[in-house]
């Protein structure tokens, strides 16, 4: 019986064996085709790092440009914002200087016609015998609507 179980035992260790030997061909082709493909892959990137210096300079400059544009643009924006303000405020001291040499007399004659008109009135009144009586019946009629 123990001749069996040395044959079983023999047996197993070879089956051990050669899965082993199997396991470490397999790896070895892995090994060699992860060789190829670094091998392709880095056939492949070479031309692109290669290309890469010209083309970070090139992202470079056009940064630079950018920036110096933006820059330009910012100064525009401000000497424009301030001519808009400097034209404003001429335009609202030139309304006021208007307004001063126009409304000013304007208001003038328009106190003086109503002077005229009030001392027309009064010698109006005057002439037709009306005056003081004429007020005093207003007052009367205003004094009897008074409820109070």
């Amino acid at each position: 019986m123990t001749d069996v179980f040395l044959g079983i035992i023999a047996i197993a260790v070879l089956t051990m064996a050669v899965i082993q030997v199997a396991a470490a061909i397999f790896a070895a082709r892995a090994a060699r085709q992860m060789g190829d493909v670094v091998s392709r892959f880095e056939s492949t990137v070479q031309p692109i790092l290669a290309n890469l210096p010209p083309i970070l300079a090139n992202l470079q400059a056009v940064s630079a440009d950018a920036a110096r544009a933006s820059a330009a643009a910012t100064t525009q924006v401000e000497r424009a914002g301030q001519l808009l303000h400097d034209l404003a405020s001429r335009v609202d001291q030139t309304v006021m200087a208007v307004q001063e040499s126009i409304l000013r007399p304007a208001r003038r004659g328009i106190a003086f016609l109503h002077s005229v008109q009030a001392i027309l009135g009064a010698f109006r009144s005057v002439a037709s015998g009306r005056g003081k009586h004429q007020r005093s019946v207003a007052v009367d009629e205003e004094d009897a609507l008074f409820i109070g």
